[in-house]
């Protein structure tokens, strides 16, 4: 749907990821019809949310994970299980938004896209949305913006003076465009470790990192992703900015980044103090020329536009309350999904359920257990 938007809802969804679709997926299920009672605005071109931007070289089998959305299975959809050999030859960019896509159609979830989402303001007992097809008034709020829009960039000393190309995680296509060039990884993350192994096939690297990474050879286990979760839980229920989860889960060691360890691509150095016209340089005066440097460093939070609202804390971080941590404290009306806890796509399933029940509560709109009319009585 790409009509104006102008209209007055109960509840706002903005963003129609994994976390999004959760959310308006439950709203239905609670008896909140789309259009009328909610409606959702997203500003990609199509279905698929931040998978749609994904490099053509991630895979279905080797993604980090992809978690059913409630009520239809991935696997069955796209016709590929993640654990198959034929998952090696399916580009997570094209079976993730197909599955998005077929959701969207089965449960009668229409979105507006693309709609870009300017600023979010209180107007007395509603929030005011503005967009850049019209203006939507609700009562409350689910941001779902998770975070594909920020990339993080660390300043250090020197970066303009640096003649080469700097590029960040977001950016990256193929491992074939730094052939025959210098490439220097920056970050500790999955993505920083995946891009390295792939890169490091075609041309040198040098991988650097602020802590020594810490590897997991052992499966990843429920008991590691709830340790995960309850870290990230307890920053933002504090008001601090959520944490790297990769801390707590360390990176898991995949048959390539043991053929990456054994040529050597894994060699970590620590983090050098400043960037110079042609490279960078560490605190012990030691310098290394390169031509590229990737920036493997993360993101952050899409909440822009939600500054008029004062949600953030000295510390930047958002004060969360509610069983899962996706309720703001400052204003119940608004409930961030995808956020801290629930960044992961298992924990955006269950924060969109959440937010979903604990919104139309506080907005006191009719709710129960009992489907909305259509298909999404599944």
């Amino acid at each position: 749907m790409s009509s104006a938007v102008d209209s007055d809802v109960d509840v706002a969804v903005i963003g129609a990821g994994q976390a999004g679709l959760s959310a308006a997926y439950y709203l239905r299920r609670l008896g909140v019809e789309p259009e009328s009672g909610f409606v959702v605005l997203d500003h990609a071109p199509g279905p698929g949310g931040a998978w749609q931007f994904r490099w053509p070289s991630l895979t279905l089998s080797t993604v980090n994970g992809v978690h059913d959305l409630p009520g239809l299975g991935f696997a069955e959809t796209v016709g590929v299980d993640p654990g198959d050999p034929a998952a090696a030859l399916v580009h997570a960019a094209t079976a993730v938004p197909q599955y998005f896509a077929t959701y969207e159609k089965q449960f009668e979830l229409p979105v507006h896209r693309p709609v870009h989402t300017r600023v979010v303001c209180a107007r007395g007992e509603r929030l005011r949305i503005e967009t850049d097809r019209g203006v939507v008034t609700a009562r409350g709020l689910i941001n779902a913006t998770g975070t594909w829009e920020r990339p993080f960039i660390p300043r250090y000393p020197g970066a303009e003076s640096f003649t080469g190309r700097q590029v960040h995680t977001r950016d990256y296509s193929s491992a074939q465009d730094f052939a025959g060039q210098h490439v220097l990884v920056v970050g500790g993350g999955i993505s920083a470790v995946q891009l390295l192994d792939e890169i490091s096939r075609v041309t040198t690297t040098t991988w650097v990192t602020r802590r020594e990474p810490e590897f997991r050879d052992e499966p990843f286990t429920p008991e590691i992703g709830r340790a995960a979760v309850a870290l990230v839980e307890d920053r933002v229920r504090r008001g601090l900015p959520p944490g790297s989860v990769v801390s707590v889960t360390g990176l898991p060691v995949t048959p390539a980044i043991r053929a990456a360890r054994e040529r050597g691509a894994l060699a970590r150095q620590p983090m050098f103090s400043e960037i110079t016209a042609d490279g960078v340089r560490w605190a012990d005066g030691r310098e290394l020329k390169v031509d590229v440097i990737l920036w493997c460093t993360g993101f952050r939070s899409s909440l822009d536009h939600l500054a008029p609202l004062r949600l953030r804390g000295p510390g930047g971080g958002i004060t969360m309350t509610g069983r899962l941590a996706t309720q703001v404290a400052a204003d119940p009306r608004i409930h961030l999904v995808g956020y801290g806890p629930s960044s992961s796509t298992i924990g955006a399933n269950r924060a969109g359920q959440a937010a979903a029940r604990e919104l139309t509560r506080h907005l006191g709109l009719p709710a129960g257990s009992a489907p909305a009319t259509g298909s999404a009585r599944r």
